[in-house]
């Protein structure tokens, strides 16, 4: 008699919002792979467990997560045995009211307990009940993840969690807790270990992560540009990217590696979120925008090719025409390369959720329209430098518009496609630019 041997479980994962959301979800698909011996699939038609890592930074994507849940109601009335979680920010936000929205969710656990995924499982297949873990452990998390496994030519690597600064408008602090950071010695074994799996460029992340102020084994404690400094010097890694960095914790030392980290790459996200001194005070950002414009200046002086992109708020409640002219300036005197530009959207349990707000969504969204049109404008100026040059990319896919094609990310974050071999996927190449456009260009591979 022969003796088959059952499939393995499959798990879906959908995502929302943020890189940090993106390194959740990675390290979601590690517990379940190491714990539960699951393979993920992209269809959640097929998956025995169905998970939904959210973001409330906007109203919309919270919504969405409603949205995109209700469609999962039938699969589970089909197979009552099927497990849906929501892991994430809107989690940390509405805990068990979820479960109280949508009784067919089986678990809900938060950022910091992501970890605990396989126990909250067991214990809803073992009680009957739907599960809630929206704790703060702090970093708890990272002594209990498995060993990354990746085959792409770039990673993210987490550095610290939560935030401080308590933004008037922001509940990324109410859901992910106060600033953590990784130790020293954590973190460089994670990138240890993805350098030694081939990763190529890596991309340190944190809310800001620029704040990180990680413990060393001897009680000492160091900065974002000393964690740079020392992963630079591993063989093999190539490139190095950190987001996302707040203005405030912008420092000397970490603007002076642009001049002497030639690892590090040639784009910053550095949010400034507004033109006006008056906005930024009521967001309680804690920078004027001459103070903005000075670290632009200095980071300038350190890389005069840095590209630069931000995100901007528009329409904060009593955002005045004046302000918003103020916010077109610095955008014309900075000059963007892209941008992460939204209406302002309230969210609860915020100070400027409380703010009175009289100006007209039609403005709002006038106002959006010319900011986004500005910065198009801007990369469009950019694109033009750049015909004729031989850029430094890493291969990360296949073009989206050409199976033929691979598609790979330039220093300066810009995507290139050009004619290539599927075995170039995770290699870094040289490509002679040839078209651009706004955000993408065409190239011709140099390297053989």
């Amino acid at each position: 008699m022969i003796r088959l041997h059952p499939s393995p479980k499959k798990f879906y994962i959908k995502t929302f919002g943020c890189q940090m959301n993106e390194y959740d979800s990675d390290k979601m698909a590690d517990v379940l792979r190491a714990c539960e011996g699951m393979e993920q699939t992209e269809t959640p038609e097929d998956a025995d467990v169905i998970l939904f890592n959210t973001c409330s930074v906007r109203e919309k994507a919270q919504e969405k997560v409603f949205s995109d849940l209700g469609r999962m109601r039938p699969l589970k009335e089909a197979r009552p045995g099927l497990i849906i979680g929501v892991g994430g920010c809107v989690a940390s936000q509405e805990g068990a009211a979820i479960v109280k929205r949508a009784p067919y969710v089986d678990v809900v656990f938060g950022p910091q307990t992501l970890h605990r995924l396989p126990q909250l499982i067991a214990a809803r297949r073992e009680s009957g009940r739907s599960q809630v873990d929206i704790s703060f452990p702090e970093i708890e998390k990272f002594d209990h993840l498995p060993a990354a496994q990746t085959t792409a030519g770039s990673a993210f690597v987490s550095i610290m969690e939560g935030c401080s600064k308590f933004c008037s408008y922001c509940v990324v602090p109410y859901t992910r807790g106060d600033e953590v950071s990784r130790p020293f010695a954590d973190v460089m074994r994670e990138v240890e270990c993805l350098v030694a799996q081939g990763v190529g460029e890596i991309t340190l992340l944190g809310q800001n992560v620029n704040a990180y102020c990680g413990e060393m084994d001897d009680g000492d404690t160091v900065d974002l540009a000393f964690m740079l400094q020392a992963i630079a010097k591993l063989d093999g890694v190539q490139r190095l990217r950190y987001t996302t960095s707040h203005p405030k914790e912008m420092t000397q030392r970490l603007i002076d590696l642009y001049a002497t980290l030639p690892k590090l790459a040639s784009h910053l996200h550095l949010p400034v979120q507004s033109g006006s001194d008056r906005v930024l005070s009521a967001m309680k950002r804690g920078y004027t925008v001459l103070e903005y414009k000075s670290i632009i200046r200095k980071l300038r002086a350190a890389r005069p090719d840095i590209v630069l992109t931000s995100d901007f708020i528009v329409g904060f409640p009593g955002e005045t025409e004046q302000d918003f002219e103020a916010t077109i300036r610095l955008i014309e005197e900075v000059g963007f390369d892209a941008s992460f530009s939204f209406l302002y959207s309230p969210r609860p349990g915020t100070p400027a959720a409380q703010m009175p707000d009289e100006v007209p969504h039609e403005i709002k969204a006038a106002r959006l329209k010319r900011l986004q049109d500005l910065v198009t404008l801007q990369a469009e100026t950019l694109s033009t430098s750049l015909p004729g040059s031989v850029q430094r990319v890493l291969v990360e896919s296949v073009s989206r518009k050409n199976t033929q094609e691979l598609a790979g990310r330039m220093d300066n974050n810009r995507i290139v496609n050009f004619a290539g071999p599927p075995g170039m996927l995770g290699r870094f190449v040289d490509v002679k630019i040839t078209t651009v456009w706004a955000y993408t260009m065409r190239g011709e591979l140099v390297t053989k």
